[in-house]
């Protein structure tokens, strides 16, 4: 097993009479994670929260019936938590009524679960995020050698732990979470029905990253209004199938303050999206920058989470088409990155954005990307 960084991040968390919760996609290794924490543990009560007979349990429970339930055990680790039923009034009462059994929960649909746990368990909780794998796990597991070697594999086919780990059968697998976990948990929301369309957004957004995106326009193009266009993207956000960058200002008269770009947080689901597989080197220059810049964005992303680096990001353009691919801003210094695949290619920070901000500028590329990773 490829060891996860959040594996000592809850190991750490373990035992301070607060929830542990884990979100994130299916098939990213939740499941395994939990099995590696607790499998040779004997005092565990593990629920699974897709079958049936295990919700009814959490019917109009009482704290009576579920210490009848848990008994002894020291862990309640419930997987799938999104499933049950009131699983947020559900642990509460476990937390209130059993301070020494120490709760884990997953869920794989955060725009449920973590609805129906926010109020119940407000100041009870630590909540994480688990993703595909990243370019630091693999950095960790493999080398850094290594993992540069396989950094143009890595843009076509991702890192979700099956593709990583059965090599040779990366498209059948993605084919496959493509066409069935991806849309699961959204599909069973009850005012999503119009799969085709959200699939076909999904096509239009897999064709713009890196590329500022008009809900006006994905509208036309899947035949949605521009406002059930912002609540799907929303939706596919909390499912941790894609993320928002906004545009930074200060409020400059110059300034795009209203621009929004959209990546995917694995480049292989993006390729699976489109039944694109084609090599790096096969592909035009500007669909490499984009997957380039996908990449690095979303694994930036996981390596803030997993390493608690608490910031905000942005990326910036001007109404002169100036830009910067990604800025980040933490305890008050800007820092700015351009991304760019040719590591001979000659980049400097826009004049306009150099003479308003105090800023450091850095061009990420495959010959220095640990710098910006690890």
């Amino acid at each position: 097993m490829i060891p996860r960084k959040l594996e000592s991040i809850v190991t750490e968390a373990l035992n301070k009479r607060k929830a542990i919760i884990i979100m994130g996609p299916r098939q990213v290794g939740k499941s395994t994670l939990l099995k590696s924490l607790f499998g040779e543990k004997s005092d565990v009560l593990w629920i699974n929260g897709d079958e049936p007979d295990i919700r009814s349990i959490f019917d109009n429970a009482t704290s009576t019936s579920l210490k009848a339930h848990i008994g002894d055990r020291r862990f309640v680790v419930i997987d799938e938590a999104q499933r049950i039923n009131d699983i947020g009034i559900n642990l509460k009462l476990i937390i209130d009524n059993m301070p020494g059994v120490q709760l884990v929960a997953t869920g794989s649909s955060s725009f449920d679960l973590a609805n129906k746990i926010n109020e119940p368990l407000t100041g009870r909780k630590f909540e994480y995020r688990m993703f595909p794998l990243s370019f630091g796990e693999m950095v960790s597991h493999t080398s850094l050698l290594e993992e540069k070697r396989l950094l143009k594999h890595r843009m076509v086919y991702g890192y979700y732990p099956d593709v990583v780990m059965d090599s040779g059968n990366e498209r059948e697998i993605l084919n496959n979470l493509a066409s069935s976990y991806l849309f699961k948990d959204i599909l069973s929301f009850d005012k999503i029905q119009k799969s085709e369309q959200l699939v076909r957004l999904l096509q239009c957004l897999a064709l713009q990253i890196g590329s500022q995106v008009s809900y006006n326009e994905l509208g036309q193009q899947v035949g949605l209004d521009s406002k059930t266009v912002e609540k799907y993207i929303g939706l596919l956000e909390k499912c941790y199938i894609i993320f928002r960058l906004t545009s930074f200002s200060r409020n400059l008269r110059n300034e795009l303050k209203k621009s929004r770009k959209i990546y995917f947080y694995d480049n292989g689901i993006r390729n699976a999206i489109l039944g694109n597989y084609s090599l790096v080197e096969n592909r035009m220059p500007a669909e490499i920058g984009a997957l380039w810049e996908n990449f690095a964005v979303a694994e930036r992303m996981k390596r803030n989470a997993y390493e608690k680096a608490y910031c905000n990001s942005w990326f910036w353009r001007s109404k002169e088409q100036q830009e910067i691919d990604y800025i980040e801003e933490a305890d008050g210094k800007i820092s700015a990155f351009e991304f760019k695949w040719n590591p001979t290619k000659k980049v400097s920070a826009p004049s306009s954005f150099s003479r308003e901000y105090d800023s450091s500028f850095s061009v990420i590329n495959p010959e220095n990307i640990e710098s910006f990773l690890l």
